[in-house]
C-alpha cells in the first residue's frame, strides 16, 4: 500500500513525478546525487531531472561526458563509498557499453562482499519504440535486466506509481533499474498516453518494489501488462467489455522481483491468461509469467497467449515499426480467439 499523504494530489506527467521524487529525496538525504548525459541544464532529454540543477547545483547534478562506461562505473564506486547516486542511461540500448559495471559490479557487489558492501544506486533509462528511431534507440530489454541476480527492475505505467517507485528505488540499499517508456513521459515532442497523467500526492508517497496491482477488475480473462503495454491492455479490455468479455488487467509495475502471487491469484479467478510485452518474444518476461502459471498447476480454460515484439531488430520505417508493436487490436483478436476455442 502507498503511504498516506494529507496534502491534495496534483495531476502530473511521469516526467514531472520523477523530477519531484528526485528533488524530495535530495532535500531529505544529502547523499543523493544525480548524474548522466544532458541531465543538468537541459533537465534530461526525457524530462527526468527538470529544475534540479538550479536547486541543487552542479556538485549534486552532474552532466557527464558521452561515456556510459565511465559514469556508470563511477556511480558504482560512489554507492560503495556511502553515496546514493541516481544515474541516467539516456537510452536502454546503450547498456551494452557499460554492462560490466552494471552486472559484474553493481549487481554482484553485495554478494561478493558477503553483505558488507551495498550498492544503493538507481539506474534510470528510457525504453520503447514508435518514433522511427530504429534498432539503436527503440528497444525495451526488460528481460535482460530481470534475468540478472542482484538487480531489482521497475517500470511505472502512470505518474503516481512513478513517484512512489522512484522514492522506493532511491531508498533501497541495492541497485534498482528504473525503466520509463518514452510514450508515457508527457513530453510534448513525444506525445503521451493521457491515462498515464495521474493525481500524485505532493509529499511522502512510497510504492513497494515487487508488488503488482489490479488496474481493472474482471472475471473472464487476465491480461497482464506493464509500462506502455498496461495501457494497451486497458484499451483492449474496454473493447472486449463491449463484446461481453469481462477482462481483468494486472499492472506488473515490477519485473524483478516478479509478483507471482498477484499473477496466480488473478489467473485462478479468470482461468485465462494473455500477456502483452513490447520486448522481444523469445526468453522474455511474458514467457516467464506464463511458465510461472503453468508450473503452479492452474487449470486453464484455454492455452495462455503472449503478444510481444518479434525476434527481429526494430525497423526504422514507421510503417513497419508500428505494424510490429503490440496493439489493442492484437490483444482483442487473441482474446476473441481464446473464447472461440472449445473448453479445455
Amino acid at each position: 500500500m502507498s503511504s498516506p499523504d494529507p496534502q491534495p494530489a496534483r495531476r502530473l506527467t511521469i516526467a514531472r513525478a520523477m523530477s519531484e521524487a528526485l528533488a524530495q529525496e535530495m532535500d531529505r538525504d544529502p547523499s543523493v546525487l544525480v548524474m548522466g548525459e544532458d541531465i543538468g541544464k537541459l533537465g534530461g532529454v526525457f524530462g527526468t531531472t527538470q529544475g534540479l540543477l538550479d536547486r541543487f547545483g552542479p556538485e549534486r547534478v552532474r552532466d557527464t561526458p558521452i561515456s556510459e562506461t565511465a559514469f556508470i562505473g563511477a556511480a558504482v564506486g560512489m554507492a560503495a563509498s556511502g553515496l546514493r547516486p541516481v544515474v541516467e542511461l539516456m537510452f536502454v540500448d546503450f547498456f551494452g557499453v557499460c554492462m560490466d559495471a552494471i552486472y559484474n559490479l553493481a549487481a554482484k557487489q553485495c554478494y561478493f562482499s558477503g553483505g558488507q558492501v551495498h550498492c544503493p544506486m538507481v539506474l534510470m533509462s528510457s525504453v520503447g519504440g514508435g518514433y522511427g528511431d530504429a534498432g539503436q534507440h527503440s528497444q525495451c530489454l526488460y528481460a535482460t535486466f530481470g534475468h540478472l541476480p542482484g538487480l531489482k527492475v521497475v517500470i511505472p505505467s502512470n505518474a503516481t506509481d512513478a513517484k512512489g517507485l522512484m522514492l522506493s528505488a532511491i531508498r533501497d540499499d541495492n541497485p534498482v533499474v528504473f525503466l520509463f517508456h518514452k510514450g508515457l513521459q508527457g513530453m510534448g515532442w513525444l506525445g503521451t498516453v493521457q491515462r498515464s497523467i495521474t493525481d500524485v500526492p505532493a509529499g511522502e508517497h512510497l510504492v513497494p518494489i515487487g508488488e503488482a496491482k489490479v488496474a481493472r477488475e474482471g472475471r473472464d480473462l487476465t491480461i497482464i501488462g506493464w509500462g506502455h503495454t498496461l495501457h494497451v491492455a486497458l484499451d483492449a479490455a474496454a473493447e472486449l467489455d463491449a463484446a461481453g468479455v469481462d477482462a481483468e488487467v494486472v499492472d506488473l509495475r515490477t519485473i524483478a522481483p516478479l509478483d507471482r502471487a498477484a499473477i496466480l491469484a488473478s489467473v485462478r479467478k479468470t482461468g485465462r491468461l494473455l500477456v502483452v510485452d513490447d520486448d522481444y518474444l523469445s526468453c522474455g518476461v511474458a514467457g516467464e509469467i506464463i511458465a510461472s502459471v503453468c508450473e503452479a498447476g492452474i487449470s486453464l480454460r484455454a492455452p495462455p497467449v503472449r503478444i510481444a515484439h518479434p525476434d527481429i531488430p526494430i525497423p526504422f520505417s514507421p510503417a513497419l515499426e508500428h505494424f510490429l508493436l503490440p496493439s489493442a487490436a492484437q490483444v482483442v483478436a487473441a482474446a476473441t480467439a481464446m473464447f472461440e476455442r472449445a473448453p479445455a
